[in-house]
């Protein structure tokens, strides 16, 4: 039997206030259910999926860092250390796996600064501005990748 496709999902700092943070811009749902929406939609696929979210660059490093040996994907929200962070794009191309990088809002619609993601350089697809939707579309896109592996 074969094991299934796993997926770490990483939300970078203040998506743990979704859902009470501007929701005119990042929607209603919370963290738990935009999680839960994804669980749902990763079970249907047959892909296991593991969370995890910090507002430490530190700690998002590592744990990317640990998914090149127990992940087949990334799908990541890495929020306004898109921006500024090298140290995880350094850590996504060290990871060597397929990255789906998803944003709620559209960035390009949003201030300059946000326009530009280091992340971006390194993702091998990115969606900005589809809402949650993007996640589960994030993690269907990455199953049918690592599927094809």
């Amino acid at each position: 039997m074969t094991q299934p496709a796993r997926i770490l999902v990483v939300n970078g700092p203040n998506l743990n206030v979704l859902g009470t943070r501007n929701p005119e811009v990042y929607g209603a749902e919370t963290l738990a259910d935009l999680e839960a929406r994804v669980r749902r939609r990763a079970e249907a696929l047959g892909v296991e999926v593991e969370f995890v979210q910090s507002n430490h660059e530190g700690e998002l490093v590592d744990a990317i860092q640990r998914a090149r040996g127990e992940a087949d994907g990334i799908l990541i929200n890495p929020a306004a250390y898109s921006h500024t962070s090298v140290a995880i794009r350094d850590a996504l191309e060290y990871a060597e796996l397929p990255v789906f990088e998803v944003h709620l809002s559209n960035i390009h619609r949003r201030e300059e600064f946000r326009h530009r993601s280091f992340v971006s350089g390194v993702a091998d697809a990115v969606l900005a501005g589809a809402g949650p939707l993007g996640y589960e579309l994030g993690v269907e896109w990455l199953a049918e990748r690592i599927a094809a592996r």
